[in-house]
């Protein structure tokens, strides 16, 4: 994409291409979620020495679980926030720890926390700090860790804000908040009822769509200035045609081996990582 961005958008033809089912960057099949997928943090409980950190510092911390006779550095860090935070410490067996994460790598740590707080649209672009934020519009993620993953790159790769949908996709649950490694705190979420037309409103506000396929401007090629989002499609069936049609330019990932696709969070580290490559500045 390489004419100005300053002309006006709607003098500015683009051709929008279906994502198909093989090729794209991020559509191979992967594991898909258990439960629920339209409550989060269904049991409030969160585990992990980082997720937890990082939650009793945001002041989403009700009751820190510590396992009985525990001590080290990692511990006393835990009292001693909880302590700022005035919340409750309560020692307690192996066996209620396991149960609370349900069997998970919880560190002999377990947080019960207030339920997480979704943005509106609206809310997200007022929060914004820059002038031309980058955001990412997750289009039916159900993969808890890739979107833990997703949080934890776009935290370091400088990403102001990811926008999913309500339905049918994984919100903000335990197994994120510990793959995000604390990331969900830091990167603003906001939950849509329609995806559509949140692009609609983002166009509105000046933003550009870009999309992922088979076919497209090679990623390396990609003019990520401006205001701009960029869309993730379905670990398995890739982005919706509805969304394609709303895609001001298509993107792709090269492939030179034998695979012909990415993981969802693979491909999406590459394009947040070019993106803040070129926005940087750099060549």
């Amino acid at each position: 994409m390489k004419e100005n961005r300053d002309n006006n958008r709607g003098k500015k033809k683009w051709s929008t291409q279906k994502p198909r089912r093989k090729g794209t960057a991020n559509n191979k099949p992967e594991k898909k979620i258990q439960g629920n997928t339209e409550d989060s943090l269904a049991d409030n409980f969160l585990f992990g020495h980082h997720a937890v950190v990082e939650a009793l510092k945001e002041g989403r911390g009700n009751k820190l679980f510590l396992l009985e006779d525990a001590h080290g550095e990692k511990i006393d860090e835990l009292k001693a926030i909880a302590q700022e935070q005035a919340v409750p410490v309560k020692w307690v067996p192996k066996q209620k720890l396991d149960t609370m994460s349900d069997h998970g790598v919880h560190q002999g740590m377990v947080l019960a926390i207030t339920p997480y707080q979704y943005l509106s649209l609206p809310e997200l672009l007022e929060k914004r700090e820059e002038e031309n934020p980058f955001y990412l519009i997750l289009d039916g993620i159900e993969d808890p860790h890739n979107f833990g993953s997703i949080l934890r790159t776009a935290d370091a790769g400088g990403v102001a804000g990811i926008i999913i949908p309500k339905h049918r996709a994984v919100g903000i649950t335990p197994i994120v908040v510990k793959t995000s490694t604390g990331a969900v705190e830091h990167v603003p979420v906001a939950r849509v009822t329609n995806l559509s037309q949140a692009i609609k409103q983002l166009k509105e506000a000046g933003f550009w769509i870009f999309g992922t396929a088979m076919e497209g401007t090679d990623y390396r090629q990609w003019n990520a200035q401006g205001k701009i989002a960029l869309i993730i499609g379905n670990e398995g069936r890739g982005m919706s045609a509805g969304l394609a049609k709303e895609v001001d330019e298509m993107l792709t990932i090269p492939m030179h081996g034998h695979v012909q696709s990415l993981n969802a969070g693979v491909a999406t580290g590459l394009l947040i990582y070019e993106a803040l490559r070129k926005r940087s500045g750099q060549p």
